[in-house]
């Protein structure tokens, strides 16, 4: 139970480092601060989007279109955040082409990594805490 807590905690964590790394590279993807219940939302439904597509979207694509299996994580990607965007919670909004294609790509890119590196600071942290 506690591994799948860590695992949900970690994921939320880069789905929101994602999204905040977004906003501040992209002038045209505006997370709604002063609204900062929304972006707390938005970031729970993005990240429940993000584990619930990818793996479906990853099934179609193998089945119709095996040669976009490599772009999986990036379109599902783009998927969560327009649907993120287009409910009516409030704390993110994304507008203009380019930024549409580049929030996923940047969003992505950084959940992939924090995904990687934050459980890395957790253990970290667990082996200095038995150390001492």
């Amino acid at each position: 139970m506690i591994m799948f807590l860590l695992r949900a905690l970690i994921f939320l964590l880069s789905a929101a480092l994602g999204l905040v790394v977004a906003d501040l590279i992209l002038p045209d993807f505006t997370i709604v601060w002063a609204d900062w219940w929304g972006f707390v939302l938005c970031v729970v439904i993005f990240a429940i989007l993000q584990s619930v597509l990818a793996p479906w979207i990853a099934k179609m694509a193998k089945r119709y279109a095996p040669a976009l299996l490599g772009g999986i994580g990036i379109f599902s990607t783009l998927v969560a955040l327009l649907i993120v965007v287009l409910l009516p919670v409030g704390g993110l909004r994304i507008s203009g082409a380019l930024t549409w294609v580049l929030a996923p790509v940047i969003v992505w890119v950084v959940t992939a990594l924090a995904t990687l590196l934050l459980p890395m600071l957790f253990v970290k942290k667990k082996v200095q805490a038995t150390r001492a």
